[in-house]
C-alpha cells in the first residue's frame, strides 16, 4: 500500500466532517419538506440520503485511519444544520438550499468519478464505489426537490429564487475548490492519487465539464436560465482556474 502523505490525510479527515455535515443538512431539509406536507417518496428518499450520508462519514474515518490519521473529526455545531429565514416563507428557504444541495450533489458525481479513477487503496476504492453510487440518487433527490418546488402554487415565485440563488451558488462552489481553502493543496503528489485524491486543476475541468453537460441542460429543462450564472462564473475561471482544490466542501 502507497504511503500517505499529509495532504491525503487531511483530505479524508475534511470528508469525514463534510460527509456529516451533509447529514446533518440533509435531515434539515427534510424537515422542511414534512412541514410543507410535500411528497412522501421525497421524504423517504430524503431520509435515505440522511442514512447515506452517514455511512460515508464511517466510511471515509476507516480511509483516514488507515492513511495514519489520529485525530477526532471536528465538528462545529453551528454548521450543523440550515438557518431559518423568518422573513420569507418556509418554500423561499426551502428553494434556496435545496438548490445549493441540488448542484452540489451534481458535481459531486462527476468529483468521485474521477477521482476513482486513480485510486488503488482498497479500502479508499472500495469507500469511492459506495459514495460514487449513492451520489447519482442523491442527484436525482435534489433535481426531483427542484421540479417538485416549481409544480407547487407559488412555482413562479420558486423559479425566480431559483434563477436569483445561481450565482452565489456557483461562487460557493467556486470557492470550495479555491487553493487558498486548504493550506496542503500545494503538495499534490502523483503516489496520493491512490489514495483517491487528485491534482488542484483537475477539479476545475470536473466543474467546467458539470456545468457545461449537467448544470446547463438540467436547468434549461425546468425553464430556467443559467446564462447570467456562467458569464460570473467565467470571471473567476478566466481569472485563475488553476486554483481550485481537492473536495474539502460539503457533499453538496
Amino acid at each position: 500500500m502507497p504511503r500517505a502523505s499529509d495532504r491525503v490525510k487531511r483530505e479524508w479527515e475534511l470528508r469525514v466532517e463534510a460527509e456529516y455535515k451533509s447529514a446533518a443538512f440533509v435531515h434539515h431539509l427534510v424537515l422542511w419538506i414534512i412541514q410543507l406536507g410535500l411528497s412522501p417518496d421525497l421524504i423517504h428518499d430524503g431520509l435515505r440520503v440522511v442514512e447515506d450520508e452517514l455511512d460515508h462519514a464511517e466510511m471515509s474515518h476507516k480511509v483516514y485511519v488507515a492513511a495514519g490519521g489520529r485525530q477526532p473529526p471536528v465538528l462545529d455545531r453551528s454548521l450543523l444544520g440550515v438557518p431559518r429565514n423568518p422573513r420569507v416563507p418556509l418554500e423561499l428557504d426551502l428553494v434556496e438550499w435545496g438548490t445549493s444541495l441540488c448542484l452540489g450533489e451534481t458535481v459531486a458525481v462527476r468529483l468521485f468519478a474521477h477521482l476513482r479513477e486513480g485510486c488503488t487503496v482498497t479500502v479508499a476504492r472500495d469507500t469511492l464505489e459506495r459514495i460514487l453510487r449513492d451520489e447519482v440518487r442523491h442527484r436525482q433527490f435534489g433535481w426531483d426537490l427542484l421540479g417538485l418546488l416549481l409544480e407547487i402554487p407559488t412555482g413562479r415565485q420558486v423559479r425566480e429564487a431559483i434563477t436569483a440563488r445561481l450565482p452565489s451558488v456557483f461562487s460557493e462552489l467556486e470557492r470550495s475548490y479555491g487553493a487558498g481553502a486548504d493550506p496542503v493543496a500545494s503538495q499534490f503528489q502523483e503516489e496520493d492519487r491512490a489514495w483517491g485524491l487528485a491534482a488542484p486543476e483537475e477539479y476545475a475541468r470536473v466543474f467546467e465539464e458539470t456545468f457545461e453537460k449537467d448544470f446547463q441542460p438540467r436547468l434549461a429543462e425546468l425553464g430556467i436560465d443559467a446564462q447570467p450564472a456562467w458569464a460570473t462564473r467565467r470571471e473567476w475561471a478566466g481569472e485563475d482556474c488553476a486554483k481550485a482544490q481537492s473536495f474539502s466542501g460539503p457533499d453538496l
